[in-house]
């Protein structure tokens, strides 16, 4: 068995807690407009044409993005930064694209890493089938969840695919107690609205937060429950938007659906960090 990776980054700080070794898997069913990591949609190797200037000339040369690796040559490749995963309370995160997209290579992996104590993140869209998640929660220390746009049309027009899911998905890790973190990106005009805000605190209140609660639960009665009928804090980070990816776009002839769409600064998101935060939120900004 083999699985699709299309970059190994060292020393990252941004994909869970310590220094993380994050690979990226290739493949995603998702087609955000937003995007950051346009490369690792297809599900298959790409070749294409890189072009820099050196010394006055523009040269061109073929580039692969995407190739195939066996597990056991993925463990020995994250086994080489163990010293500072062990020193900084780091780990591997498996990045994409959507992991789930290759489940029996991302559950053969887990289990190395699992085996040999190295601690995991799983950095996921949520869209896959439930008994995905059953079969890798056990094997995953951190889930990085993306809770991008509560409207299913909405979500639809945008990411090309149903939140139904998603949101089924993310009910069953809250409930069952896993280490979750969700990640909520920041778009001004498609997720960075006051529908789409409204309804992601209305979601959070009525299907995270409580278990077992009936009916409609409004800001005031979340504030008077008792600590005793809640699961536990949910943790949230906010990733404001940036136009990084748009080289990437270019390269992959693909059409960017944003481009000028200016980028969002970390003062940006302090509004709207205080609002969440006013329900007992853990909330971040970046991350």
């Amino acid at each position: 068995m083999e699985g699709l990776i299309f970059d190994i980054r060292r020393f990252s700080v941004h994909d869970g807690p310590g220094i993380r070794t994050t690979v990226f898997m290739k493949g995603c069913p998702l087609t955000c407009q937003w995007c950051h990591n346009p490369e690792s949609r297809l599900g298959e190797p790409e070749v294409t044409v890189k072009r820099q200037v050196l010394e006055g000339r523009n040269i061109s040369k073929p580039e692969t993005t995407g190739y195939w690796i066996k597990p056991s040559d993925l463990i020995h490749e994250i086994s080489r930064d163990r010293i500072y995963f062990e020193e900084s309370g780091g780990g591997v995160t498996f990045s994409g694209g959507e992991p789930l997209f290759q489940p029996d290579f991302l559950s053969a992996v887990l289990e190395m890493c699992k085996q040999k104590g190295i601690e995991t993140a799983v950095d996921t869209s949520g869209y896959a089938d439930l008994e995905l998640f059953h079969r890798i929660a056990p094997l995953t220390d951190l889930f990085l969840y993306d809770l991008k746009i509560l409207d299913h049309e909405d979500h639809l027009h945008f990411t090309g695919v149903s939140n139904e899911c998603i949101k089924q998905n993310l009910k069953y890790l809250i409930h069952s107690g896993k280490n979750v973190l969700l990640r909520f990106p920041v778009v001004p005009g498609i997720s960075n609205t006051r529908k789409n805000i409204e309804e992601l605190k209305a979601f959070i209140l009525n299907e995270l937060l409580y278990k077992g609660k009936t009916g409609h639960i409004s800001l005031k009665d979340h504030r008077i429950f008792s600590e005793g009928t809640m699961i536990k804090p949910i943790r949230l980070s906010l990733l404001p938007y940036h136009s990084m990816a748009r080289e990437k776009y270019h390269r992959f002839h693909m059409t960017n659906p944003l481009k000028g769409l200016p980028d969002l600064q970390t003062r940006d998101m302090d509004s709207l960090k205080q609002e969440l935060e006013s329900m007992g939120l853990s909330v971040t900004i970046g991350g």
